[in-house]
C-alpha cells in the first residue's frame, strides 16, 4: 500500500465554536448528500475524520505517544482503523484492540482496517489488561448507530474503557450514548475529549451528554448540508449575543420609567427568603420599578434586606388590584405556597392580563387544578414541575428533555424554560435553545427564584418574552460561571444571593 496522506487538513473555522445541534438522522443525511449528490467518497469522509481526530488527539495530549484504539464493527470502528495508521505513520506507537474481528467487518470499516493491517499495524482481540500500555485510549467502539440498551459484552468494554484511569477521545460520540436525547443506554465512556463530525449532535450537550462528553470539538470534514427546512438545526445554543439583543445600550436621557414595573408576587408565610431572592434578582438585572406583594409578615425582613425594593404586605386578593393595575410585567410563584392564600394571589395575576412569568408554586398549583397556563406567559420549571404540568414522572422528562420541552410548550402555547444542567427554551414556532453554561455549584436554594427576577426584569426592558427569556437564562448561567471560577470550581458553597450580585457585569455586557 502506499504511504498515506499526511495530517495536515485544517479545522474548519467552526472547529471550536457552538453552532447548532443536529439529529443523528440529519447527519447521516448530510453524509449521504456528500457522498451522493457531492461526489466525495466515503472513504474519503472517514480519512478526514481520522485526520481530525489525530490532530485533537495530538493537541490534547501532545506528549503522549502510545495509542490504544478500541474499535467496534461499523464506521465508528473504521474511523479509529484510521487514527491508528495515521498515528503510525506520525510516529507514534498505535494498537487495535478489536471488539470485532477484520474478518466480520464491510465496507469502508473493511477497507480501513486492511490498510491499517498493511501498513503493518497490529490488531488483537480486546482485552481490558491490554488498555494498561496505552497513555490515551481511542474510543471507536459505537458511534451513533445507537437507540437501545447497550448489548451486555459491550457494557463490559465500556466499563473496562472507564476503570482503565487513562484519558480516552471518543470519535462522534461516547459509546453508549443515544446520540439525540444524551441518555445513557445502560452505560458510557466516560470521554476526557469528544471529537464529532460533519455537525454538533444534539446529545452531546442533553441529558447525560456533558458528563460523558467532556470537552467537544466538531471536525465538519467539509461537509456542505443540503439547502433545506431539513437542514435546519434541532436545537440552536446560546451565545452573549442573546443578551445584547434583549438589552441594548441605554441611552444617556433613559429613566426608569423607560425599564419597566415590575409586581412580583412571592412569598407566603416565613418565605421572606424567596420573595426577596426574586426581587433584589429583578432590581439588579435593571427593571425600572420593582414591588414585592408578599405575605404581611415577610415585610420587615425584605425591606431591612433590600431597601431598594417597594414591599407590600398583602393579606388577600383584593389588595392586589391597584398593584396589578400599575405593573408592566407581573412574576408570581417564588415560596408563594399552595394554600388558600396563594391559590387566590394567583388568581388575581392570572385574571390581570399582563405579560406573566410563573415559577414553582404558581406552576405546582397550576398542575393540581389541571389548568392549562394562561397562552403567551413565560414558564420556568424544573423536571419534577415539568414533570407535573404533563402529568408524568421527573425521570421520564430527564429522560428525554427536548421532547419534553415540546410537550410543555404544546401544552402551555407560552415560553417555556425548561430548568437543569442544559437548560433549554421552547416557544411556538420557535427552534429550541440550549444554554450550555452554567455548573453544578448553581444546584442551590434559591436559584430558581433569582432567575425569575432576572427573567421578568429583562421581560420589562425587552417587551419580548423569547428575548427575555434566552437572555435571562445566559446572564444566569455566566454570573455562575463567575462565582464558581472565584470559588476554585469545586462547585459547593454557592449562595443565590451572591449570583443576583454579580448579575449586573452580565446584563451590561452588550456590545
Amino acid at each position: 500500500m502506499g504511504k498515506p496522506a499526511p495530517v495536515c487538513r485544517k479545522y474548519n473555522a467552526s472547529m471550536n465554536r457552538l453552532q447548532g445541534l443536529y439529529s443523528v438522522a440529519q447527519v447521516r443525511a448530510f453524509d449521504a448528500h456528500a457522498i451522493q449528490v457531492q461526489g466525495v467518497p466515503g472513504y474519503t469522509l472517514m480519512r478526514r475524520a481520522g485526520e481530525g481526530a489525530l490532530r485533537a488527539l495530538r493537541t490534547r495530549w501532545p506528549t503522549a505517544m502510545r495509542i490504544g484504539v478500541v474499535a467496534g464493527g461499523g464506521n465508528n470502528g473504521g474511523d479509529g482503523y484510521v487514527v491508528a495508521r495515521f498515528a503510525r505513520a506520525a510516529g507514534l506507537e498505535a494498537s487495535v484492540l478489536a471488539v470485532v474481528p477484520v474478518s466480520r467487518l464491510q465496507g469502508d470499516a473493511r477497507r480501513a482496517a486492511d490498510d491499517y493491517v498493511a501498513g503493518g499495524g497490529a490488531v488483537q482481540p480486546f482485552a481490558s489488561a491490554a488498555l494498561a500500555g496505552a497513555e490515551v485510549v481511542v474510543d471507536a467502539l459505537l458511534g451513533t448507530g445507537l437507540h437501545e440498551r447497550v448489548r451486555e459484552d459491550l457494557l463490559a468494554v465500556i466499563a473496562a474503557i472507564n476503570a482503565s484511569g487513562k484519558p480516552v477521545l471518543a470519535l462522534d460520540l461516547p459509546s453508549g450514548l443515544d446520540g439525540d436525547s444524551g441518555l445513557a443506554l445502560g452505560d458510557a465512556v466516560r470521554a476526557d475529549t469528544t471529537i464529532t463530525f460533519v455537525a454538533r449532535k444534539c446529545g452531546l450537550y442533553l441529558g447525560d451528554g456533558p458528563e460523558y462528553a467532556g470537552r467537544v470539538l466538531c471536525d465538519e470534514l467539509e461537509v456542505r448540508p443540503p439547502e433545506g427546512p431539513d437542514s435546519a438545526a434541532v436545537v440552536e445554543c446560546l451565545d452573549e449575543g442573546d443578551i445584547a439583543l434583549a438589552l441594548p445600550r441605554r441611552g444617556r436621557a433613559a429613566n426608569k420609567g423607560d425599564f419597566g414595573r415590575v409586581l412580583i408576587i412571592a412569598g407566603g408565610a416565613g418565605m421572606a427568603g424567596a420573595a426577596r431572592l426574586a426581587g433584589e434578582a429583578c432590581l439588579r438585572s435593571g427593571a425600572g420599578l420593582v414591588t414585592v406583594a408578599t405575605a404581611p409578615e415577610n415585610v420587615t425582613a425584605i425591606v431591612a434586606g433590600r431597601p431598594e425594593l417597594i414591599c407590600v404586605g398583602v393579606a388577600g386578593a383584593g389588595e392586589l388590584a391597584g398593584l396589578l393595575a400599575a405593573a408592566s410585567v407581573v412574576a408570581v410563584g417564588p415560596g408563594l405556597g399552595q394554600g388558600a392564600w396563594a391559590r387566590a394571589v394567583l388568581e388575581a395575576a392570572l385574571q390581570a392580563g399582563k405579560p406573566l412569568v410563573l415559577d414553582a408554586d404558581a406552576l405546582n398549583l397550576l398542575a393540581a387544578a389541571g389548568r392549562k397556563p394562561p397562552a403567551h406567559a413565560v414558564l420556568t420549571p424544573h423536571p419534577g414541575e415539568a414533570g407535573r404540568l404533563l402529568g408524568i414522572r421527573s425521570t421520564e422528562v430527564q429522560a428525554d428533555r427536548l421532547s419534553a420541552l415540546r410537550r410543555l410548550v404544546g401544552h402551555s402555547e407560552g415560553v417555556v424554560v425548561l430548568k437543569g444542567a442544559g437548560t433549554l427554551i421552547g416557544a411556538p414556532g420557535r427552534t429550541p435553545a440550549l444554554c450550555t453554561r452554567g455548573n453544578p455549584g448553581m444546584a442551590a436554594p434559591g436559584m430558581g427564584d433569582v432567575l425569575t427576577g432576572m427573567i421578568a426584569a429583562i421581560l420589562g426592558q425587552c417587551r419580548d418574552p423569547w428575548l427575555a427569556a434566552r437572555a435571562g437564562v445566559l446572564a444566569h448561567a455566566l454570573a455562575g460561571d463567575e462565582l464558581a471560577r472565584q470559588d476554585g470550581g469545586g462547585g459547593r458553597g454557592m449562595l443565590a444571593l451572591e449570583l443576583a450580585a454579580a448579575v449586573p457585569r452580565w446584563v451590561n455586557n452588550a456590545g
